[in-house]
Order: C-alpha cells, then sequence, then structure tokens
C-alpha cells in the first residue's frame, strides 16, 4: 500500500495523509483531475463515488455521492478555493443531504492537497483542517482516517494502467 503514514495533530486540529506513489505527478494529478478517475477512488471500496459535477478552478464545485454497500447514498461536495495543476489543490469538503444542498449539521474540512516528485514517483500529502476539536473527533470517530486510507489505497493500481 502506498499509504505511508497518517498523522492526527490535535493542537493543529489536523489529520494528514502522506502516501508515496510510483507514478509522476502529472500522472498522480489525473487522479484528481479527471473525474472519472477520481470516481475510482475517491471513497472506501465499499463506498464508491459519482461525481456529478467537478469544476477545479477556484471557485469551482465538486458534488459527488458513495453509494453504500444496501444501496444508500451518502451525498458531498467540495468548493475549490486555490488550484496549481499538477502540483496543488485547496477545497473545503463537507456533507449534502440527499438533494444535494450542504448539510448545515455536519462539519466540514479544510483540504490542502500537494504532489511533489519523490524519487521517480510522487509523494502526496492530503492534510485535513478542522475548526474544532469537537469536529474533528466526531469525524475521526466517523471512520475519517480508516477511509481516507482506504480510498488512497486504491490510487496504485490505478496508476499502473
Amino acid at each position: 500500500m502506498s499509504v505511508t503514514s497518517v498523522d492526527k495533530e490535535l493542537d493543529s486540529l489536523t489529520l494528514t495523509l502522506i502516501a508515496e506513489l510510483a507514478a509522476p505527478v502529472e500522472k498522480v494529478w489525473q487522479l484528481w483531475a479527471d473525474p472519472r478517475r477520481l470516481e475510482r477512488w475517491w471513497g472506501p471500496p465499499t463506498y464508491p463515488a459519482t461525481v456529478e459535477n467537478h469544476d477545479l478552478t477556484p471557485g469551482g464545485k465538486v458534488t459527488y455521492f458513495m453509494t453504500g454497500p444496501e444501496g444508500d447514498k451518502h451525498r458531498g461536495w467540495w468548493r475549490v478555493t486555490s488550484v496549481a495543476p499538477p502540483t496543488s489543490l485547496e477545497f473545503t469538503d463537507g456533507f449534502a443531504d440527499q438533494d444535494g444542498t450542504p448539510s448545515a449539521t455536519m462539519p466540514t474540512t479544510t483540504v490542502r492537497v500537494t504532489l511533489t516528485r519523490h524519487g521517480s514517483g510522487t509523494r502526496m500529502e492530503i492534510r485535513s483542517a478542522f475548526d474544532t476539536r469537537e469536529q474533528m473527533d466526531q469525524l475521526v470517530t466517523m471512520g475519517m482516517e480508516e477511509g481516507l486510507k482506504a480510498a488512497v489505497g486504491q490510487m496504485d493500481d490505478l496508476l499502473v494502467a
């Protein structure tokens, strides 16, 4: 598996995943930039994603849903704040209700993705920042850490193709 570490920093309210991928930065970037490739790994294997809208420009939105093993749908969204292809992406990530309206009761996270050359491959850092300790605890309890590791773990096979 490509994930080398997942660190929770309570002082800075961040969860940071580091992965080392055996592909050039440009190829890893395509897993974020191409909605069909994104949906092949965004979400754990038992909750595959379907990307509905995908606008990776500052101010753009990405909307998606994950389908659970029982056919249940869980909707989410991104609001893109910064994009510098092929090395970085920043967005706010949140939950949505069944009609796609952002949830007012669930926390959001600020996500920064950084891709850097590392040997003959790429080092990817995904840093999620939380507004409060309570929000961080809530999302970690819901399985965010395990889900992110499982999702990113699917990238290796996609990069071979």
